[in-house]
């Protein structure tokens, strides 16, 4: 998948983004709220090289890798998850939104999947409320669904988008070019 506006690029990871990747996720802050935590060197390597489900995300203009867009299939191809990580130079400043808006419309479009999902923690406002934001809907509350080890339980919600409702959500006109998936 490589898709871009004016302002954001999305496309396969590179060797060259060791840096800018490790400097998020290598960060316990920006990672805090992933399953798999604050990244080592190695695992990041290993993130990069071996991505399938994740996609950088770039600034157009200077080419700044600022975060990914996880979107892969689940529950067979007909339901694709979307999930995100941004460096934190750049988090609220509307990025995610651009960049998720950008991928649900190559799912739902190009793809043609009819279902798009996404999860969080409660804990979790900004990413939940992204979700919202994007015209997706709570469905589930999971009570200690996600093991964090010695003993503490994450709860989860999932949010989920379905084609026929994409239709009537108002997304940021981005004015997407497609590149091919």
């Amino acid at each position: 998948m490589e898709i871009a506006t004016d302002t954001i690029q999305i496309r396969p990871f590179q060797l060259t983004d060791f840096a800018m990747v490790f400097s998020y996720m290598g960060d316990e802050e920006t990672t805090h709220f992933l399953p798999s935590g604050k990244m080592s060197e190695d695992q990041v390597r290993t993130f990069i090289d071996n991505n399938t489900k994740a996609f950088a995300v770039l600034l157009r203009k200077s080419g700044t890798l600022i975060g990914h867009i996880d979107f892969f299939a689940c529950f067979g191809d007909h339901t694709y998850e979307i999930g995100w990580a941004f460096n934190k130079a750049y988090q609220r400043k509307g990025y995610a939104y651009q960049a998720a808006s950008m991928v649900i419309g190559y799912g739902f479009e190009q793809l043609g999947v009819h279902r798009i999902i996404a999860t969080c923690q409660p804990e979790n406002p900004p990413s939940y409320k992204l979700m919202e934001r994007l015209g997706m809907r709570k469905e589930a509350f999971f009570r200690q669904c996600i093991p964090k080890g010695q003993g503490v339980w994450w709860d989860e919600y999932l949010y989920a988008l379905l084609a026929s409702e994409y239709e009537t959500v108002t997304h940021t006109d981005v004015n997407m070019s497609s590149k091919g998936g």
